[in-house]
């Protein structure tokens, strides 16, 4: 099996001592390809940098995510803007809305989110999106520009079946992370997997974070890592019923279409 994993952090100071390590373990694991995501104006222009140096195994999206919303200014919005011309560069975002935490003020929030839509629209590429607790307002924006943009993903899908559905009403891709692995608070979930459309289902691992809590055995480390991309795979393949060979084809199908990968 060849894996894409659409959405990892790899510029995270915790891979700083063995990021090489990290991703040829990746490799070796069938996790051939890896979107590294970008999460800042001086994180994606990490992304794509790292991502350059491994041309056709990583690409990078560009984006501010809404956490740091309140740095989002015209310098940063031209930042991204010229990242988005730039070979490897796949997606913008990530990007979206996140009242979980507030860590920029909610109309910030929504006013930076907009500015990267108009960036998507304006180059014509895949939209990368983050939304925790804000799903109304989320998918009333998404609705309003959706005509204008290409493909889009809801990464991280961690909601609710009606969520989902408006969503996928919207011709989004959903991208399945370890979430659905941990029995505190991704057990809903697996009641509705196999309501998401083959053709618009696309997994992650988001490592560092989300480690798989089912994963046996265990690993004393806490890091999330894209080597463990094969078992969200198999958690999935079961919540839906299928095999995981057929489910490793189709969403690494999916992922090449999606991000125009080569």
């Amino acid at each position: 099996m060849e894996l894409i994993d659409i959405g990892c952090n790899l510029t995270h100071d915790s891979f700083d001592s063995d990021r090489d390590e990290v991703i040829e373990a990746a490799y070796e694991a069938g996790v051939t390809r890896l979107i590294v995501t970008g999460a800042s104006a001086q994180g994606s222009v990490a992304a794509l940098e790292l991502a350059r140096q491994r041309p056709g195994q990583l690409y990078a999206t560009a984006g501010v995510h809404p956490h740091r919303a309140s740095q989002y200014d015209d310098d940063t919005d031209q930042m991204l803007r010229e990242l988005a011309t730039r070979i490897g560069l796949v997606a913008v975002g990530e990007t979206g809305l996140d009242y979980f935490r507030d860590f920029s003020p909610r109309d910030v929030q929504r006013d930076s989110f907009e500015r990267q839509i108009q960036i998507a629209i304006d180059t014509g590429l895949p939209l990368f999106l983050h939304q925790r607790d804000a799903h109304d307002d989320f998918i009333a924006i998404v609705r309003e520009h959706r005509d204008q943009l290409d493909t889009v993903v809801v990464h991280c899908f961690t909601g609710s079946q009606p969520e989902l559905h408006e969503c996928l009403d919207l011709d989004c891709h959903i991208g399945i992370t370890g979430w659905i692995c941990d029995e505190r608070r991704g057990t809903h979930m697996k009641d509705y997997m196999r309501d998401i459309p083959l053709d618009r289902l696309m997994i992650e691992t988001d490592a560092p974070y989300l480690k798989p809590r089912n994963l046996r055995p265990k690993i004393r480390s806490h890091r999330n890592e894209p080597r463990l991309l094969p078992w969200i795979l198999g958690t999935l393949a079961a919540c839906r019923g299928e095999h995981p060979e057929m489910l490793a084809a189709a969403t690494t199908r999916n992922a090449e279409a999606f991000f125009r990968l080569s």
